[in-house]
């Protein structure tokens, strides 16, 4: 590709940063240069955020019909698994999954709350109130 052709095409991420490309110059040399975005790239992205927001809601439904606890909801948001909510709080996989019972997690202790709430970034207030 020529240094001139590299896409520019506007996304949603094209305020935030931008790519490197490798193309060859009028030498033939190959030379960088950046790129806003490619407009495939930009419609697969929105199509993935457009999933992540549905799972949100989906899980925002599931603590309000108190089928879940408020940790599903945080962990969708914040594009969490049990395995990357483990090595944050240092639960075991199988504690956070129990803690995603209603019933288990209003039953839980400031401090295990605490450690939720630091891995998410919030305070352990905000968590309980999702039980509303």
């Amino acid at each position: 590709m020529k240094k001139e052709d590299i896409p520019q095409d506007p996304s949603s991420l094209a305020n935030f940063s931008k790519e490197v490309y490798y193309a060859t110059d009028n030498a033939g040399n190959y030379v960088t240069g950046l790129s806003t975005g490619w407009e495939v790239k930009a419609n697969a992205l929105d199509v993935a955020w457009k999933d992540i927001e549905q799972r949100v809601a989906a899980a925002k439904q599931k603590v309000l019909d108190k089928q879940a606890s408020p940790l599903l909801y945080f962990m969708e948001l914040h594009l969490m698994d049990a395995g990357i909510l483990s090595a944050y709080t240092g639960f075991w996989q199988w504690q956070i999954k129990r803690h995603l019972k209603p019933s288990v997690f209003r039953r839980l202790s400031d401090k295990k709350l605490s450690k939720y709430a630091a891995a998410f970034n919030t305070g352990i207030d905000e968590i309980k109130t999702m039980m509303h």
